[in-house]
């Protein structure tokens, strides 16, 4: 409760600064679109347009999933997200999906699912393409980001990975930063070297929430796309290059090494970025000189695999 309240209000203060008006930054934001049927708080997005006059679509289009340990935070705590993605020429689909543990796996993947099928129907008619896909996410959102990405890639039995297949659409870039890639076992990270015992606690929480009771027959191998990437198996579709970023204090840090190694072992360009004395979850803010060059790099990135001009 604390910490989500924290990030909630450090949000809410943020958005008071002039520089956070969408009209200073040529975006509008059409809030609160429902992705799927029911129009459930979790099931809502919010669209960042560029403006058409500043830079005219067709624009790629940025499915960004919000972190938070599968539990706390929401769209709204990550507008500056979309905000920062939109005034680069980017149409951004913000997502909230269904929190632990009230509702364990599969059900935010089969969110995070269900918007990339919505992004695919209905992207055009908001002035993106369909065609030009990134996917990004920070922490819990990473995991889901680069499950997502699996699915789109190879052929899977799951049902959220089947309907997310069938549209035979595969993203143009991962943009995974400072993931949790691997939800079971959160004691690794103790094993390799000493840590606060109120980070283990948050990260053994993180694990016994997200993931099924016990009972459950259902796979939970998507929860863990870190050790389906290190299987080595060659996809069904080759996979988007990735960016991962991640700061050099950051207690999950060796997630993102490993993506690396498992990539470069697959032949997937994959640029890994750590950033020197930053945090979890740096990337968020945006005062922080480290968080401005994470934004320097990874626009710098898409420029190259996926321009926002055609």
């Amino acid at each position: 409760m604390l910490i989500d309240g924290f990030f909630r209000g450090l949000a809410a203060a943020g958005k008071l600064h002039p520089g956070a008006r969408s009209a200073h930054r040529a975006v509008e934001v059409l809030r609160d679109v429902p992705y799927a049927p029911g129009g459930a708080r979790h099931h809502l997005l919010d669209i960042y347009h560029p403006l058409p006059a500043r830079r005219p679509g067709p624009w790629p289009v940025v499915l960004y999933i919000h972190g938070g340990g599968f539990r706390i935070l929401s769209k709204d705590s990550h507008w500056v997200m979309g905000l920062a993605f939109a005034q680069r020429g980017y149409l951004v689909l913000n997502i909230n999906y269904r929190l632990a543990p009230r509702f364990r796996f599969p059900a935010a993947l089969e969110d995070a699912c269900a918007a990339f099928r919505w992004a695919q129907e209905n992207a055009r008619g908001h002035g993106g393409d369909p065609g030009r896909v990134i996917v990004a996410g920070e922490s819990a959102g990473a995991n889901l980001a680069t499950s997502l990405v699996l699915c789109c890639c190879y052929r899977r039995d799951e049902a959220a990975a089947r309907s997310v297949w069938e549209t035979g659409c595969v993203p143009r870039a991962a943009l995974p930063s400072c993931g949790l890639l691997q939800v079971s076992d959160p004691r690794r990270f103790g094993r390799r070297r000493r840590l606060p015992r109120c980070v283990t606690d948050r990260l053994e929480q993180i694990s016994s929430s997200y993931l099924p009771e016990d009972g459950t027959t259902a796979s939970t191998e998507l929860a863990d796309p870190l050790l389906v990437l290190e299987r080595g198996q060659p996809p069904d579709r080759p996979l988007p290059a990735f960016h991962a970023a991640v700061g050099t204090r950051d207690p999950i840090l060796d997630d993102t090494r490993r993506l690396k190694a498992a990539l470069d072992r697959l032949g997937v360009p994959c640029e890994a970025r750590y950033i020197e004395g930053e945090p979890h979850a740096f990337n968020a803010f945006a005062w922080r000189r480290g968080a401005r060059a994470y934004w320097r790099e990874v626009y710098a990135f898409l420029d190259r695999v996926v321009p926002a001009e055609p």
